[in-house]
């Protein structure tokens, strides 16, 4: 197993944990747990941009600043930082004031998702196990719809915020990363300030409780399992990374059933398991389509 594959495997792997510090701070609103982390993750990125990533930083901005079409390139770094922002006040939602389950349905469901967006908005060809993977995914959230509609139009928006954002990737594939994180973290963290008061209505005291857990999930829920999954994608296949997005929810689903002992109706075990048939499906290889 080489360095490339471990680092995505641990940025999934990380990732799939962080109910457990999200829930230590479950009595906080959700705004002012999101203002916070991307506060210190905005610090802590900016601190490793300008000690260990200088040279990419401006490379990026002049590359940025060359191309012909650097206005579309700004805006959709802008749309990254606003769907960024808006995933995360969802999902700490979901997580907190709903369930473990709601926020990591939302993940089985994001590539599937990201598959018909992609179909929709950028016209990629879908092959008959991806088309057969939508069908279950879509049979999955009427059924979800059924035991709960307000748990699936949250999975649903967290799930719709995050594949939209993986979109506006897409097309800026051809700059770095990191370095448009930063620019997008700046982003959301600028726009967010003005509805800071709103963000933190019914907010508890900032104690050294709250700081030490935010600064937890800043460095190492945040901006480490970026910087990991970045490093692997240097080297592995954007399929192979995404195979290894189904870690993290793999993971918190375990959390959610055996560490914080969340119940499940029979309809949301029916649910889960059309998603998960529907990933399966999704990822097997087109070399069987040929055989078949």
């Amino acid at each position: 197993m080489n360095k490339y594959v471990i680092a995505g495997i641990s940025a999934f792997s990380i990732w799939g944990f962080f109910p457990i510090p999200l829930k230590a701070l479950s009595n906080y609103p959700s705004g002012q747990i999101l203002f916070y982390r991307l506060f210190f993750a905005l610090v802590f990125l900016f601190l490793l941009t300008f000690l260990f990533r200088k040279g990419a930083l401006i490379a990026t901005i002049r590359q940025l600043q060359e191309d012909a079409k650097k206005r579309k390139w700004i805006g959709l770094n802008i749309a990254g930082g606003v769907l960024l922002a808006s995933n995360w006040l969802f999902f700490i939602y979901s997580m907190n004031q709903i369930s473990v389950q709601v926020a990591t349905f939302a993940y089985w469901i994001c590539p599937i998702l990201t598959t018909l967006l992609g179909r929709l908005l950028l016209k990629e060809e879908l092959n008959l196990f991806k088309k057969i993977a939508i069908g279950l995914c879509i049979l999955s959230c009427i059924i979800l719809g059924g035991a709960s509609l307000n748990n699936l139009a949250f999975s649903l928006i967290t799930a719709l915020t995050y594949a939209f954002y993986l979109i506006s990737q897409r097309l800026l594939r051809q700059f770095d990363k990191l370095s448009l994180m930063a620019f997008q973290f700046l982003v959301a963290f600028v726009l967010l300030l003005p509805f800071y008061s709103i963000l933190t209505q019914n907010s508890l005291e900032i104690n050294s409780h709250f700081l030490s857990i935010i600064g937890v999930i800043a460095v190492f829920f945040t901006v480490l399992p970026l910087f990991l999954n970045t490093y692997a994608l240097k080297e592995l296949s954007s399929g192979t990374v995404g195979i290894f997005m189904y870690i993290n929810p793999i993971i918190s689903f375990l959390l959610a059933f055996f560490f914080f002992k969340e119940p499940a109706t029979f309809w949301e075990i029916v649910a889960y398991f059309c998603i998960g048939v529907s990933v399966i499906i999704y990822n097997l290889p087109k070399k069987w389509l040929i055989r078949a």
